[in-house]
């Protein structure tokens, strides 16, 4: 198989309700979506979901559209393939840019998906028809405010909610959060914002005491030593999500029993195929997994819900309907939640959902178009 055409266009959406974590607020989103082109005529749509600013990764929007433009997707236009597995071998010799290489290699999955006349879920190795969706809510101004993004997400039906936390802002609305809400899955998610402090280390110890399902990334990214230190003091398992890049990181980080969950994304690990395979690892070492996600538009959040059909994922996913974040989607019909529970498309070849074009020409802030020879 051979691309012949590649189509980036950054899109920015208005977020239905502003989002706060413990490095930045955002109240809207901009991401790169990317469509393939094969010599049949045959399409394929990825998305490049990099934040605008480098503060969950180095990688930003205008980053992510330069190494694409000018380094991948020439690479891509000039590599043949069989199989998409072997579609990152293109670009090798390119270091890092994990966010910039998942958009065109999930993309890539869509369109050999839609040639075979399969849909994603069962190309991946998924199973499930469905799955269950969690959804992450932001700091808020007040713990009043929380309660009632937490109550509204409960009435909703979604039975796993996760809490961003900071130092300063952690015990306190965790703890009321827990008190008005017993029966619910609770996680909460740092970001790495904590360091091995005695003042931020009773904050996580007290944590401990609240039921949570899990501490996500308590520690700065490579600080795998003081994840595994916590781990060893506390019961609740620690998540590891930005720690984790590559398999090999997740071989060292179970090596060092830092973790006993393990958040996969898609853009973070550089594409589906390396997120099946840091899935087959972590199930192979007896780690839970669940499917993490960066807000992502709805050719994103679909190949989410197509990830989350594998059977390691056994915990609720970040892949909550498309309306808790906006107002209109890039996808026909948006990913829809009933009830925290988000059907897997088997109907229809690739991602199941039709793309609205339409839609995303309106809030396009640029466009470029890269043909092969």
């Amino acid at each position: 198989m051979r691309i012949r055409r590649v189509e980036l266009t950054q899109v920015r959406l208005p977020l239905v309700t502003a989002f706060e974590t413990s490095s930045h607020r955002k109240s809207y989103l901009e991401h790169i979506l990317v469509m393939v082109e094969d010599s049949d005529g045959a399409l394929g749509w990825g998305e490049i979901a990099s934040p605008s600013g480098p503060f969950y990764t180095s990688e930003t929007v205008e980053t992510c559209w330069a190494v694409a433009a000018e380094h991948l997707v020439p690479r891509l236009l000039r590599a043949d393939w069989d199989h998409p597995r072997q579609v990152p071998s293109a670009w090798r010799a390119v270091r890092g840019n994990e966010f910039a290489k998942a958009g065109l290699d999930a993309a890539c999955w869509v369109l050999w998906a839609r040639t075979q006349g399969r849909p994603l879920a069962e190309v991946l190795g998924g199973q499930r028809r469905s799955v269950v969706a969690g959804v992450s809510l932001g700091i808020e101004a007040t713990v009043e405010a929380l309660l009632d993004q937490v109550r509204d997400q409960v009435d909703a039906g979604y039975p796993r909610v996760k809490l961003k936390i900071a130092p300063g802002w952690d015990v306190r609305p965790v703890t009321e959060v827990r008190a008005a809400f017993p029966d619910v899955t609770l996680q909460v998610d740092a970001n790495g914002a904590y360091r091995e402090t005695p003042e931020h280390l009773d904050a996580l110890l007290a944590l401990d005491e609240t039921g949570l399902l899990m501490i996500e990334q308590p520690f700065a990214p490579r600080n795998l030593m003081a994840a595994a230190r916590l781990q060893s003091r506390i019961g609740t398992p620690v998540c590891l999500d930005e720690s984790v890049v590559t398999p090999d990181d997740l071989e060292t980080a179970l090596a060092l029993g830092a973790c006993r969950v393990l958040n996969i994304k898609v853009s973070r690990m550089g594409g589906l195929g390396a997120a099946v395979e840091a899935h087959d690892l972590a199930r192979a070492h007896g780690i839970d997994v669940w499917c993490g996600g960066m807000h992502e538009f709805g050719i994103g959040r679909a190949a989410n819900v197509a990830l989350s059909s594998l059977p390691g994922f056994v915990l609720p996913s970040d892949v909550s309907g498309s309306d808790k974040y906006y107002a209109h989607d890039v996808v026909t019909p948006p990913v829809s939640a009933d009830k925290g529970v988000v059907t897997v498309p088997w109907h229809a070849p690739g991602l199941g959902f039709e793309i609205d074009t339409g839609l995303i020409r309106a809030h396009a802030v640029r466009t470029t178009e890269l043909r092969g020879d």
